[in-house]
């Protein structure tokens, strides 16, 4: 030892260097957790399920349920019954019916006049006899011919039955008003006419009548729209 060191002055100043050089003391951090907080989450996870199911809307739990039950169809309200069927599929259409309607006209007194027949020279396809007797036929039983389609053509010309071909207006008791002079010159007018007023003089009912003149002339291209004869 030299004569420093026993100096008191000198073991103070060495003892003040050694405070100033020494490492401060570092704090160790606190170790981390070896495993995550298991029992915390679940515990938000069930808070969070309790809020969802407050939230959400009763209606549409029901909807997601697979064993909710689907809504019942009646099948009996979408099914019509077979007397309902059966009585519309016998309705006649309602344009048919007002035609029925429309053409009922009234027999005319046998009393009644007829107006004198216009004849068309040069265009006659049957002899007077004959065109007169179906002009007369025409006059006096619309309650046949109005039931009596024709096959010439006519309902270009608006006719809807043969009794049209030889009448073109009528007074309110079925009497002839004008004659239509388009039959006198139609052979198949007359012809028409003529086979139902022979059929009706053997006793032959309209509805006879209608169904043997829509066979013998089932060939031809064209039909007036006539209604069915009544029963």
């Amino acid at each position: 030892m030299d004569a420093f060191s026993s100096k008191p002055w000198y073991r103070i100043h060495l003892t003040r260097m050694k405070i100033t050089n020494r490492s401060p003391r570092v704090n160790p951090s606190p170790s981390s957790p070896s495993s995550p907080p298991w029992i915390l989450i679940a515990g938000v996870s069930v808070v969070a399920a309790a809020v969802g199911l407050m939230l959400y809307p009763a209606g549409q739990l029901d909807s997601l349920d697979p064993t909710a039950a689907e809504p019942q169809v009646d099948p009996i309200s979408n099914v019509r019954s077979g007397t309902e069927a059966e009585a519309s599929d016998n309705t006649i259409p309602q344009q048919e019916a007002d035609v029925v309607a429309s053409r009922q006209t009234p027999v005319p007194p046998t009393s009644a006049a007829l107006p004198p027949l216009p004849l068309v020279p040069n265009m006659v396809p049957r002899s007077p006899e004959v065109i007169r007797d179906a002009y007369t036929f025409a006059a006096r039983r619309p309650d046949i011919l109005e039931y009596v389609p024709c096959f010439c053509g006519c309902e270009t010309a608006g006719h809807s039955g043969n009794a049209d071909c030889f009448v073109d207006s009528r007074n309110a008791d079925g009497s002839v008003r004008d004659w239509d002079t388009h039959g006198m010159a139609c052979t198949i007018c007359i012809d028409v006419a003529r086979d139902a007023m022979q059929m009706h003089t053997s006793g032959a009912t309209v509805r006879d009548i209608r169904a043997a003149i829509d066979s013998k002339y089932s060939n031809y291209p064209s039909q007036t729209p006539t209604p069915s004869a009544p029963h």
